[in-house]
């Protein structure tokens, strides 16, 4: 840094960069006020933060006494030493603290030789607690010749922990001040690669003396007849350790004994004390397993029950410290396992679960700020090249290393990243890196937080310590805010970059000179990012790209990100068959692909519904239209803008304008798979809740029954030359009675007619049959879209009665003949198509039934009870499981509904809240009438509504109706996933479910006496 032209006279406080009111009496003390400290007080302006540095110089020349005109002199005339000690004080105030403590330490700082090797590092840690080579160790000697680092130490306890200490932090100043000194002079810059790999010599020398220690505590003066060695594993196994980090390791011993145990134990302890945080948490089964294990064990463990997490986990290991032959043996012998697990079944569902468990960690207010587990952080990075290495590793050894930065770069190397990309991703990875060192330096703690980014003084003095400068209009910390922004953007194009866009180079055309992945590599990469069936991904790819003229452009463009969010769905396999086959569709349809192209959030959707759903995939195809919708409007997505109720007028309007009654049911039929697209759209998005979709269910199902009969009735009446004979009105049974209506429902009616005047009753109910079998032959008539089957079961004698009444006939059968069942079907019954007075005034006949004075029998009740208990016992289908059956089993919908029924039964007679079709809204007026605890309501509630959201779920995924869960596998995690549950474990969904259902039926029990 050049001052400026004022360079004559001592420039002023606020120049230097102090901002402190002390400071200049502290630059008196230390008696820097003349013209001839000026070059001085430059250096100390480049401080990270001036005024930190200057305290602890004042502290410093308090502490060092007569040595401080020494220093001072050394300031003024060694730009080396200068600029390191400037550096560290100004950097941190815990290594500040610490020159400051030990007397004669910033002597550490005056030697520009290279710095200490790992033999070097490794003699200076064991020599402070008089650690000696332990003599004939397992029967054989120890030292260099066979590599073993098995050390006796004099040195135990206490003592043994601060003299450790004290020769680490020695050594991490030597590195600190090095690394941090080209921020205050110009001094060579040491490389990321070299700093991590000094600081895991260091971590290996100090737990090299750490188990020095523990051997001396644990053996006394006993010889040592056990072997232990200790394996590295994370980043310090990688050689890229943080200056503050835990320090991963594993123990392998033979035998693994009560005093390998000990040992170990007490290593930890001391290297914790003294040092870092020691983790052996990697082990086979975690903190709940044995510290130590024998090589055979391990392997057992590994070949029987280890996650994929684990042996990612593996790709790092290295023999650390002690018996180094063991821990050689241990790292040839798990190597090879490393190379396999991507061929696992459950490889990529571990994966996404390690994934699910590191975002679950953090909070949401620091997922900017944190530059290790947050968006576009440290873990992102190093879990791309991990995958990557080892779905490829295993038929290319060269990606066999341990450093992230060495994996991209063989990963560049080999093809299977593009120059630049790799070349970029490690310019980020460093950039954050350096970030993280420059955190954990300040106060030698471990954080991977961000300061706030309005927090000018921290963000200024972090921008310093990494060597940011000012540009342009912005400030230091101004500058690097920009910079984070920048790096972490780039970073979270990862997996499109790492991923995606080599898989499309793959299948498009390259330049000779370029690299790419093989069909092989493709195919493997595809495997390992959840395709089941990679062959036939990488032809839908090939296909997709190779597209005539500008959709085929189009398409190398978008599918990198469109394989990305496709990998995140529960079946990529059948997203992107979906996908095709949805292009296919809409190839006429000039606006589809700009769109996916131009509107990002269109896209991510698209492929979500593609990858989750069978239902909405199929309706897709047939009304790509609706895709439009997926976009967001002025209020939100589009999706949830449009009223049901106007789609069933328009459904109406349109049928009644056709000229047969052909075309009209055909019209009636789109407009409905339109409205169920976009439902089902909106249902698996997150952006409708259970009941709106049962409600857009049965407005949309209303709708069609309106449509049909009108249509009917209308050509029914043109072909008779005369008026209709009678007026037929459609009452809503069941689900569709109550607005609660599932993708899987069936339509339960009554039809219900009433003469004209002078028409006999005869003729009336003939023609209103004719029409009724039209409706639900025309309604009936198989095609591609979800089935309308209207089922007339629950009118009056049940399929042996007549499937038309007059409402006198309705109203004399239910007074004299009305059974019990009966009775309770007509709880649900509602007006839903046709004549609305006529359906009014059956609801009111149906009133008197249902509510009758005095409430119902008791033998009604009873009657009720004991269906009940039939239907327990006999209707669940044969090999269904009575826990995960959603309409039939413990706590599931029919006991939900039987329930409030039999409440309605007994007690609607004198609560008029209790007139009410929905079974929602009745638990609401049961709560607030407290016919039920206000939790056992509650449970009831949930029970339903977690109950309906996974049957719709069995239906969405698997495209027909499906009332049982499946058990544990791929299937239950597409259910979850279309359920709701994006990230958590399908076990963690499948548990909620038994335990709601579980506490509801208990509730059901409890009313029906059981």
């Amino acid at each position: 840094m050049t001052p400026p032209a004022s360079r004559s006279r001592v420039p002023s406080v606020g120049r230097l960069g102090l901002l402190e009111s002390t400071a200049p009496a502290d630059l008196a003390t230390l008696g820097w006020g003349g013209e001839e400290t000026i070059d001085l007080l430059w250096s100390l302006s480049r401080a990270p933060s001036a005024d930190i540095a200057l305290r602890a110089l004042v502290r410093l020349r308090s502490a060092v006494g007569p040595e401080w005109p020494e220093i001072d002199r050394l300031l003024r005339t060694d730009r080396s030493f200068r600029g390191r000690l400037f550096a560290v004080l100004g950097s941190s105030t815990a290594l500040g603290d610490h020159l400051v403590a030990e007397a004669g330490s910033w002597r550490l700082l005056l030697t520009s030789d290279p710095l200490p090797d790992a033999d070097e590092i490794r003699t200076l840690m064991l020599d402070a607690v008089g650690a000696r080579a332990e003599p004939g160790y397992n029967g054989r000697d120890t030292g260099s010749d066979d590599g073993n680092l098995v050390f006796r130490a004099e040195l135990t306890g206490p003592k043994a922990v601060i003299a450790l200490r004290l020769a680490y932090r020695n050594l991490l100043v030597q590195l600190a001040a090095r690394d941090l000194a080209p921020t205050v002079e110009n001094e060579p810059v040491i490389r990321f690669s070299e700093v991590g790999a000094f600081l895991a010599d260091l971590a290996d020398a100090a737990l090299t003396a750490a188990l020095a220690v523990a051997i001396a505590d644990t053996c006394g003066d006993k010889p040592l007849t056990s072997r232990l060695a200790v394996v590295a594993m994370g980043k310090c196994g990688a050689r890229e350790l943080n200056y503050v980090s835990d320090v991963d390791v594993i123990f392998v011993s033979e035998p693994a004994d009560g005093e390998t145990s000990r040992i170990a134990g007490e290593m930890m302890r001391v290297g914790s004390l003294a040092f870092f945080e020691v983790d052996a948490a990697l082990r086979p089964e975690g903190k709940a397993g044995a510290l130590t294990r024998t090589l055979e064990s391990h392997l057992t463990y590994y070949r029987r029950w280890a996650k994929t997490w684990e042996f990612q986990a593996l790709l790092k290991a290295r023999p650390m410290t002690g018996d180094m032959e063991l821990g050689r043996a241990y790292v040839d012998a798990v190597s090879p396992m490393v190379w396999e697990a991507s061929e696992r079944e459950d490889f990529v569902i571990d994966v996404q679960a390690m994934r699910r468990r590191v975002e679950e960690q953090l909070p949401e207010d620091l997922r900017v700020r944190e530059i290790k587990l947050g968006r576009g952080g440290l873990r992102d990075v190093e879990f791309a090249v991990q995958l990557l290495q080892m779905v490829h590793g295993r038929v290319d050894e060269s990606l066999r290393v341990k450093s992230t930065v060495e994996a991209l770069t063989v990963l560049r190397d080999g093809g299977y990243v593009g120059r630049d990309d790799g070349a970029n991703l490690i310019a980020s990875y460093e950039f954050l890196r350096l970030l993280e060192h420059c955190l954990q330096l300040q106060r030698l703690k471990r954080t991977h937080t961000l300061p706030e980014f309005d927090d000018r003084e921290a963000m200024r003095w972090l921008a310093r310590a990494a060597h940011i400068r000012p540009a342009g209009d912005l400030d230091a910390g101004g500058t690097l805010r920009e910079e984070i922004r920048r790096q972490s953007y780039r970073v979270r194009k990862l997996h499109e970059k790492l991923f995606y866009r080599p898989l499309l180079e793959a299948v498009t055309r390259f330049e000779k000179d370029e690299l790419r992945l093989s069909d092989d590599s493709a195919i493997r990469r595809l495997g390992a990012l959840g395709y089941s069936k990679p062959e036939n991904a990488l032809g839908h790819l090939k296909a997709l790209v190779s597209a005539p003229g500008r959709k085929g452009q189009i398409q190398e463009l978008l599918l990198p990100t469109l394989l990305e969010w496709l990998s995140r769905t529960p079946d990529p396999d059948a997203g992107l068959l979906n996908y095709r086959r949805l292009c296919d569709a809409a190839d006429d349809r000039d606006w589809f692909l700009r769109l996916l192209r131009d509107e990002g959030v269109v896209a991510e959707r698209l492929m979500t519904v593609l990858g989750t759903s069978v239902y909405a995939a199929e309706l897709l195809m047939r009304s790509p239209d609706v895709i439009r919708l997926y976009a967001d409007g002025v209020k939100g997505p589009k999706l949830i803008e449009v009223d049901s109720e106007d789609v069933v007028a328009g459904m109406v309007a349109s049928a009644i304008r056709q000229r047969d009654l052909k075309s009209a049911i055909s019209v009636a039929r789109s407009h409905r798979r339109g409205e169920l697209a976009r439902i089902a759209s909106a249902d698996l998005l997150g952006m409708l809740d259970v009941p709106e979709v049962c409600r857009a269910l049965s407005l949309v199902w209303a709708g069609v029954l309106n449509a049909a009969l009108q249509v009917v009735v209308s050509a029914s009446v043109a072909e008779r030359g005369s008026p209709a004979p009678a007026r037929i009105a459609v009452i809503g049974m069941g689900r569709l009675g109550g607005g609660e209506l599932g993708y899987g429902s069936d339509a339960d009616v009554l039809f219900v007619c009433e003469p004209e005047e002078g028409v006999d009753d005869s003729d009336a109910v003939r023609w209103a049959n004719t029409i009724a079998d039209k409706v639900r032959s025309l309604l009936g008539t198989p095609s591609a879209d979800p089935p309308l089957e209207v089922d007339t079961g629950l009118r009056p004698e049940g399929r042996n009665g007549p499937v038309v009444r007059t409402l006198a006939a309705y109203a004399a059968y239910y007074e004299q003949w009305a059974q019990s069942w009966e009775v309770q079907a007509l709880l649900r019954a509602h007006q839903v198509a046709g004549d609305n007075e006529l359906g009014i005034a059956f609801l009111h006949m149906a009133d008197s039934v249902r509510y009758p004075p005095g409430g119902v029998s008791a033998e009604a009740v009873k009657e009720i009870r004991r269906i009940k208990a039939r239907v327990d016992s006999e209707r669940l289908p044969r090999g269904a499981d009575p826990a995960t059956h959603t309409k039939l089993g413990r706590g599931g919908l029919a006991d939900v509904e039987w329930t409030v029924q039999l409440l309605q039964l007994r007690h609607g007679h004198r609560l008029q809240s209790l007139h009410n079709t929905s079974t929602l809204e009745c638990l609401d007026a049961i709560g607030s009438a407290e016919l039920l605890a206000e939790d056992d309501v509650r449970l009831l509630k949930e029970a339903w509504l977690t109950a309906t959201k996974a049957r719709n779920a069995l239906v969405l995924v698997r495209g027909k109706a499906v009332d049982q869960l499946p058990g544990p596998g791929k299937a239950l995690r597409a259910v979850a996933f279309a359920a709701g549950w994006h990230d958590v474990d399908s076990g963690v969904f499948l548990d909620n479910y038994l335990r709601v259902t579980r506490r509801a039926k208990a509730v059901v029990l409890k009313v029906f006496g059981g």
